[in-house]
């Protein structure tokens, strides 16, 4: 039996979810050059893997947060919205969602839901890059007097940068798949050739300069 992070990967290659192109590289709209795309949202067309992604970030939460009241879970807009609110949903507490910047209209709302002060919130993400977008939606609930408990997403990177700035920033991050997995189980799929795999291992050591 394949371990979630396994099956993740498998299920995010299958539907399309993630492409792997070592050798016709994608550009970011970061300017950097990447072996690998990923866009969770296909996910949610397809229920059999929207719903392993629902059970998963649950189970995720119930273990990791086990004995502590979870008041409300967050999404971090946009990707995590609809997921966030699949898994509040499952767990039956209130769902809110932090946005990339303040609403230019209306309430100019940063935070879009019912938020109250001391609310224990999960937040959810659905990939994790550089995670700066998604630390800054943390520092926002933050702001709002509202205690993290952590985060949890469906995919990682895994750079280096994004682990170091997590623990600088106190927050526990657990994903459901990452990338070394995806990696392993694409060679075992014959999803990449094995002479891609130290070509993949050297664009996440580097990602901003891999390619040039």
């Amino acid at each position: 039996m394949k371990t979630i992070e396994r099956l993740v990967a498998e299920k995010l290659m299958a539907i399309k979810a993630v492409k792997l192109q070592p050798n016709h590289p994608f550009t970011w709209a970061s300017g950097w050059h990447s072996p690998i795309y990923c866009d969770n949202r296909k996910t949610l067309a397809y229920p059999e893997v929207r719903t392993i992604i629902k059970t998963g970030l649950v189970s995720t939460i119930q273990r990791r947060f086990a004995g502590q009241k979870i008041d409300a879970i967050a999404g971090v807009a946009t990707g995590a919205i609809a997921q966030g609110a699949l898994v509040a949903d499952a767990l039956g507490v209130p769902f809110l969602y932090v946005r990339s910047a303040p609403k230019d209209h209306g309430m100019g709302n940063l935070i879009e839901g019912q938020v109250e002060e001391g609310w224990n919130v999960v937040v959810v993400e659905d990939l994790i890059s550089t995670g700066m977008s998604s630390l800054k939606a943390v520092a926002a609930l933050r702001d709002a007097k509202v205690n993290v408990l952590g985060m949890v997403a469906i995919f990682t990177y895994q750079f280096p940068q994004a682990q170091q700035a997590f623990e600088e920033a106190g927050v526990e991050l657990t994903t459901l798949s990452n990338y070394t997995e995806l990696i392993t189980e694409a060679a075992e799929l014959n999803y990449i050739q094995p002479s891609d795999i130290e070509v993949l291992k050297q664009w996440r050591a580097n990602p901003s300069e891999w390619g040039k």
